[in-house]
């Protein structure tokens, strides 16, 4: 895997602030969405690097282990353990039961076969547990498939892994599965799997975090008069009252309405309801009587 430098992904430099990295990476994620930049691969390749760094370096111990150990972070533990056993090893066991000595070479090679050396050795190899290989996987939803709690089946590797996705998941959102990536080494834990969602809109409704936005025509006479009109929720349809003398794109906010919140069952975002009033067409002349006598009364 190549090296990439987190810190020049979110352009901060290694003694940046906790508050430093949070205001890197909203600014660079908003420039980067993928609702910003439909169809732009480099935009979309850019946007997954952005995540990858804010999730290292904004979590404290991370952070420290891929200052220590750069690409390798992940590993930073079995590292520790290595080192620590190879100690331990070559003190207690400068001999084995068969009266063959262990060198200092041999513990060299051990640990350089296990990091990167060309060379191995299967006797001590045995010994140390190691965690197998992250899997990454990207899964295409529907803005209706994650407006309630469901189940979906998907198979990474050849194997089918069956997941609870919980309603509010984002456009761009990574969630981790653990242990469902590749099998550890040496009775070492598995790996886990990382899956991005991907997820279309094609409704009527924008969609901001977790409130909703949608136009509604609104007839001239009940924006002047008042009245009743109904509009359309992400669940159904609803009954507003319209206030007299409604302006043309007032707003209004029907609280609750909106999208789940992420893994806060039963709570939703906000729909804001914008007008959009229509002027009649097609007028008869008794309207257009009606019209200028308004007119000249006015």
């Amino acid at each position: 895997m190549n090296f990439i430098d987190y810190y020049k992904v979110l352009g901060i430099d290694k003694n940046a602030s906790e508050s430093d990295i949070k205001k890197a990476y909203r600014k660079l994620a908003r420039k980067y969405h993928p609702d910003l930049n439909a169809n732009n691969k480099e935009a979309e390749k850019k946007f997954k690097e952005i995540n990858e760094a804010n999730e290292v370096l904004s979590h404290v111990e991370n952070r420290k282990k891929y200052d220590a150990y750069g690409k390798d972070w992940k590993h930073a533990e079995e590292f520790e353990k290595a080192k620590q056993q190879q100690q331990s090893q070559r003190q207690a066991y400068q001999q084995d039961s068969s009266g063959e000595a262990y060198s200092d070479q041999d513990f060299s090679d051990y640990f350089e076969s296990m990091f990167g050396g060309g060379r191995s050795s299967s006797r001590q190899g045995r010994s140390v547990q190691f965690k197998g290989q992250d899997f990454n996987a990207e899964l295409q939803l529907n803005l209706t498939d994650v407006y309630q709690t469901h189940k979906q089946e998907l198979t990474v590797k050849g194997n089918k892994i069956r997941l609870t996705i919980p309603a509010g998941v984002e456009n761009g959102q990574i969630i981790k599965i653990k242990g469902k990536g590749g099998h550890g080494i040496n009775g070492g834990p598995n790996g886990d799997l990382y899956i991005k969602f991907n997820i279309n809109n094609h409704t009527q409704f924008k969609r901001d975090g977790d409130n909703l936005y949608f136009n509604a025509d609104l007839d001239l006479y009940t924006a002047i008069l008042g009245g009743e009109t109904t509009i359309d929720t992400f669940n159904g349809r609803v009954k507003l009252n319209v206030k007299p003398e409604t302006q043309n794109a007032t707003k209004v906010k029907l609280k609750g309405k909106g999208f789940p919140i992420y893994k806060k069952e039963g709570q939703f975002g906000d729909l804001i309801i914008t007008y959009n009033i229509k002027t009649p067409t097609h007028l008869n002349e008794k309207e257009k009587e009606l019209f200028k006598e308004l007119q000249k009364i006015r």
